[in-house]
């Protein structure tokens, strides 16, 4: 491997990710369209560089973390495709098995090796280095990243076919969006009975109904009201239009899924792709006519 390792993508997710990198001892050459980041890589001793192009003409290894399937495919494709020093591409963004595919055979053809790699955990996951990393790809090309993986979080080699991790990606978050959308109604159906929302949590959690919403995102965001667990609604319902495409592709019949994407849907009509994810809870508040908030 090359002195240093590439890195593209430093939005809400993409710098923690690069920090963990860095804190790990990885010396890394980083770019993003936007400088918004750049003090905070700098501080952190990333190099800043002008372009993707210049990233994968230094380092052999470049990690990509950006936020839609087609800016994925037109970056990989096009300035990193054509880098001078890159052998291998990481991709830790939720692209979509068929994307993925795709993306592999054209670096296949210019001798670079894709490996997926996307994350869940939100960005308190990867702040603390905690998430999960789905990889899928060349066995021999994940043995050579997988070190610097494990300072993103826990890594699971799903398998050497192309798109796998990608696949595994959108059914944890299929669960985790449906997670979202039915604890919000239950809890407002309990809020509207009269139940105050932190002890009904509080014995979902120590019941059979315990799920990571109302264990993290209702107490953490939801009943403080302060929607801000840094995922928005359009990333969610991306990767649920991306899950539900690739399982008519599959031949998978999704019936709850296809509610949950119902539900999602309007939350990203009415709330806009940019609100928290979280603030699905305020449908079925509108709907019921409560609030989700402590009575305390």
């Amino acid at each position: 491997m090359s002195d240093e390792i590439g890195f593209i993508g430093l939005g809400n997710m993409g710098v923690p990710m690069a920090k963990r990198l860095i804190g790990g001892g990885a010396k890394l050459v980083v770019y993003d369209a936007s400088e918004s980041a750049r003090a905070t890589m700098e501080e952190a001793g990333a190099r800043w560089v002008g372009s993707s192009k210049e990233v994968a003409d230094t380092a052999e290894t470049v990690f990509v973390s950006l936020p839609t399937p087609p800016i994925v495919e037109a970056v990989l494709t096009g300035d990193v495709m054509s880098g001078s020093a890159v052998k291998r591409v990481v991709d830790l963004s939720t692209t979509g098995a068929t994307t993925s595919i795709r993306i592999a055979k054209a670096l296949a053809e210019k001798g670079i090796a894709h490996l997926d790699a996307p994350v869940s955990g939100g960005k308190g996951g990867a702040e603390k280095g905690t998430l999960a990393v789905m990889a899928s790809g060349p066995r021999e090309h994940f043995e050579i990243v997988e070190p610097l993986l494990k300072h993103i979080g826990k890594v699971f080699y799903i398998g050497d076919q192309s798109g796998l991790g990608q696949t595994m990606k959108l059914v944890n978050n299929l669960l985790s969006a449906t997670a979202m959308a039915a604890t919000s109604e239950a809890v407002v159906m309990a809020v509207k009975a009269g139940i105050d929302p932190t002890i009904a949590c509080d014995v979902i959690c120590a019941g059979s109904g315990r799920n990571t919403a109302a264990q993290d995102k209702f107490p953490k965001a939801i009943i403080p009201r302060t929607f801000d667990y840094g995922f928005t609604t359009g990333l969610m319902y991306k990767d649920l239009k991306l899950c539900m495409a690739e399982a008519e592709e599959l031949g998978a019949q999704m019936l709850v899924a296809n509610g949950v994407k119902q539900l999602w849907q309007i939350v990203h009509t009415e709330l806009g792709p940019e609100s928290d994810f979280t603030q699905v809870v305020q449908i079925p508040e509108k709907w019921a006519g409560v609030e989700v908030r402590s009575k305390d």
